[in-house]
């Protein structure tokens, strides 16, 4: 089993409008949600990327690279929203012992209009 693979999937669902297939697809007994803005439980997810979905229908996502170690996955991406606002994200995904998503971690960035460096957050 691919742990990579079924985390970009199961983020990419979600995100792209289909969070209640993600979570019976890829998600374990439990999913505990570390980000503040969603609530705990597979519940909280789904209603959380429904919202999204209906506020934002227009956005995309692109994954950029991937980290896996043992139970974890960590993905780095950029997410362009409506408007043209960018955000750089990590989002670390912890796996139970049948290959399932049970854990989530977030840290999200507003891509800035200047920098202090030539250097891209991509």
């Amino acid at each position: 089993m691919n742990k990579t693979k079924s985390a970009i999937e199961f983020y990419r669902m979600a995100y792209m409008g289909e969070p209640r297939k993600a979570v019976e697809l890829y998600v374990g007994d439990q999913y505990i949600q570390h980000n503040p803005d969603v609530e705990d439980g597979p519940e909280g997810f789904i209603e959380y990327f429904e919202r999204m979905k209906k506020e934002y229908p227009n956005k995309e996502i692109e994954f950029l690279r991937s980290v896996e170690e043992e139970d974890l996955v960590a993905l780095h991406t950029h997410q362009t929203w409506p408007g043209n606002d960018q955000y750089v994200t990590m989002d670390f995904f912890r796996f139970d012992d049948n290959g399932r998503i049970v854990e989530h971690w977030d840290s999200i960035q507003q891509v800035p209009g200047t920098s202090a460096h030539n250097n891209s957050m991509f």
